[in-house]
C-alpha cells in the first residue's frame, strides 16, 4: 500500500529590513554568517556564507517598486526606492535580529 504525504508548504519569511546593507553586513559578521576565502594568489575576500544544514539566507537587497521604460529602454519614470536592505532568512534567528523582522502584506520574494 502506498501512503500519500501531506505537503504543507512552508510559510513565508520571517522577513528582515535593516537600515542598509553596511548594517546588514555587521549583523551578518556578529551572526557568524561571513568567511573569509582565499584565492590562488593569496588574496583574502569576505563571503556569506548563506546556505549550511542550519540555516538559509536570502539577500534580496534595495526593492524598487514602479518605473516605466519605453521600449528601447530609456527610463521615462524612475522607481521608487523602498527604505532598508531586505534580507529572508529560515533558521534559528540571530540575537538581536527581532528588531529587524518585518511582516510585507504582499513580500518582494519567498522562498519556495
Amino acid at each position: 500500500m502506498t501512503e500519500e504525504l501531506l505537503k504543507i508548504p512552508p510559510a513565508p519569511g520571517p522577513f528582515f529590513r535593516f537600515t542598509d546593507e553596511a548594517a546588514w553586513l555587521d549583523a551578518a559578521r556578529t551572526a557568524g554568517f561571513m568567511t573569509t576565502v582565499t584565492d590562488a594568489d593569496g588574496n583574502e575576500t569576505e563571503q556569506l556564507q548563506a546556505y549550511t544544514h542550519s540555516y538559509a539566507i536570502d539577500v534580496v537587497g534595495t526593492i524598487t517598486e514602479g518605473g516605466e521604460w519605453d521600449e528601447d529602454g530609456t527610463e521615462i519614470e524612475a522607481p521608487t526606492t523602498l527604505a532598508g536592505f531586505h534580507i529572508n532568512h529560515l533558521g534559528d534567528l540571530p540575537t538581536g535580529w527581532g528588531a529587524f523582522e518585518v511582516t510585507p502584506n504582499n513580500p518582494y520574494r519567498v522562498f519556495a
